[in-house]
């Protein structure tokens, strides 16, 4: 089965890909790889709760949030490139989680998006991390999720 195919069979609807918040492009296509700018957990154009992981967000709600971002970054890789089936590998991830001071589960927050990838794209969707805690993230958001895809020709 393709990633469209998996993605249909887990029930997601793709939301539109959003618009960049700043001066900057959604994604960039160079040879094989497709870098997908960060993106924060906006659904349907709201902000999925904002604040700081521990202090604002429980960590299952953070979840959630890392799960939109790479629902997002599906968005963005299919406006890229018309069908996600196009997609070899999911190279790496790099997740920045809005800490409040002495948290240091990113890395179980992130585990949502990573865990999405594989059920997305299968072996393929295994992938190199990063998992960080930051102080503030753009417009409040709990979560930012850059991700970088590996390409066919198609």
């Amino acid at each position: 089965m393709g990633a469209e195919e998996n993605i249909q069979s887990l029930g997601i609807a793709l939301p539109p890909a959003p618009a960049p918040v700043g001066a900057y492009v959604p994604y960039v296509l160079t040879g094989s790889l497709l870098f997908i700018s960060g993106q924060i957990p906006l659904k349907e154009g709201n902000m999925l709760h904002p604040g700081k992981v521990s202090r604002d967000v429980g960590v299952e709600e953070a979840q959630e949030c890392a799960r939109q971002c790479f629902l997002n970054a599906l968005a963005q890789a299919k406006e890229a490139l018309g069908s996600l089936d196009r997609v070899t590998r999911v190279v790496r991830m790099s997740g920045f989680v809005a800490s409040s001071e002495g948290f240091t589960d990113q890395a179980m927050v992130m585990n949502a998006a990573s865990e999405m990838a594989v059920q997305v794209f299968g072996e393929a969707g295994v992938h190199a991390r990063l998992a960080i805690g930051a102080a503030e993230l753009p417009l409040g958001a709990a979560v930012e999720l850059e991700v970088i895809l590996e390409i066919n020709g198609g």
